[in-house]
């Protein structure tokens, strides 16, 4: 069922939490809170991927201390819920004596995530090189739309500006909407968030042999790249269209798409593989194309105008009822609040309930060390920031 919501920081358990992250007990207790308890990380305030990732991170069990001049903004409603399990210290950092506490924690951190332009932490006095003598196990994560260095380093930019000039933004949508905005999930958090904390977890990794941290450069346009290496794969091999819509995973194969059905809802079809594509066609009544030659193009638009005839006969709930326990790889389309109460997603408490919002749930799953319930943030001042990282 939904996940228990307990506010950590005012509950008995606050001192035992604060105990495991000093170091002092790491046994059941610690494997209770997450596989990343006890990791300590400084989270410099900023939009999109870097909360995300510290989300992410403290997740999984990691104590992220987030510092923002203004905790309370919420500029774009990004930050509702990728701001929890966290502690947030208020600090300007234009000030000389916040810069001071800043450098204080970080000297007492595992990793740091910043999200500001390039030299702005330089600015600050709390760029990589002053933080790493310091510390020098300090794993220092920037997390930047075009990288520390090149052309554009200093330039602005979003999610869509950083996926226009991989090709992603290109092969996605159709011949006749031109590219559509997938959202902000290829730049900001696929090629964004996830990078860095695939870089954050390989550098503790490495630091464990080398004692050592270093610093993360992690860009949106490399992760957007980096995400659509099948696709280059796909194209050196002559396997993939420069067009949209006509190839195998964007639209141009009418087994893998959307139909619209008699309601207007939509179901979204994936029967790629020849047994897939056998069943489906005998549930639906089409079993006369079951062995069609699927790669010639005639063959094609009568499969497409088939399918779209055959999915506007009935609403979407009855074909999801109609399919669900087959291998047709047919499944509805839902909206975000309609996927909260799907029975699969129900069962498997992909979401949780804290203080009365509804939210995705920690992913993904550990066995042995699973990650605790989600928690609002908590805001805390200098001195108890201080105390609760003191060795």
């Amino acid at each position: 069922m939904i996940y228990l919501v307990h506010n950590l920081y005012h509950s008995d358990s606050f001192g035992i939490f604060r105990t495991l992250i000093r170091g002092k007990d790491v046994t059941q207790n610690e494997q209770a809170r997450g596989p990343l308890a006890g990791l300590r990380i400084v989270e410099f305030d900023s939009l999109g991927p870097g909360p995300f990732a510290g989300m992410l991170l403290a997740d999984m069990g990691a104590d992220v201390l987030r510092i923002s001049r203004d905790p309370a903004s919420n500029p774009l409603g990004f930050d509702t819920i990728t701001r929890r399990n966290r502690r947030i210290l208020r600090l300007d950092l234009k000030d000389g004596a916040a810069r001071e506490t800043a450098r204080t924690l970080c000297a007492r951190a595992d990793v740091l995530i910043e999200g500001y332009r390039p030299g702005v932490m330089e600015r600050l006095s709390l760029g990589p090189a002053p933080l790493l003598e310091a510390n020098p196990r300090l794993v220092y994560a920037r997390m930047t739309g075009w990288g520390q260095a090149g052309p554009l380093a200093q330039r602005a930019g979003h999610d869509l500006n950083y996926i226009s000039l991989t090709g992603a933004l290109a092969a996605i949508g159709t011949a006749e909407s031109g590219p559509v905005p997938p959202l902000n999930l290829v730049g900001d958090y696929g090629g964004g968030a996830l990078y860095l904390v695939t870089g954050i977890l390989a550098a503790l990794h490495e630091r464990a042999r080398s004692g050592k941290g270093q610093v993360i450069d992690a860009a949106m346009c490399d992760g957007a790249v980096s995400l659509m290496t099948v696709f280059h794969g796909m194209a050196a091999e002559g396997a993939w269209r420069q067009e949209r819509a006509a190839n195998l995973l964007d639209g141009g194969a009418p087994w893998y798409g959307v139909y619209e059905c008699a309601d207007g809802g939509h179901v979204a079809v994936g029967a790629i593989e020849p047994q897939f594509w056998r069943e489906l066609c005998v549930r639906i009544g089409i079993e006369d194309l079951a062995d069609a030659d699927r790669d010639a193009p005639e063959c094609r638009e009568r499969i497409r105008a088939e399918l779209a005839r055959v999915f506007r006969s009935r609403s979407r709930d009855a074909w999801a009822a109609m399919l669900e326990n087959s291998d047709a790889c047919v499944t509805p389309v839902l909206t975000l609040s309609e996927a909260q109460d799907h029975p699969h997603l129900a069962a498997r408490e992909t979401f949780a309930t804290v203080e009365g919002m509804s939210q995705p749930a920690p992913a993904p799953r550990f066995s042995r060390t699973p990650s605790p319930s989600p928690r609002s943030a908590v805001h805390v001042s200098v001195e108890e920031a201080v105390d609760f990282w003191r060795d």
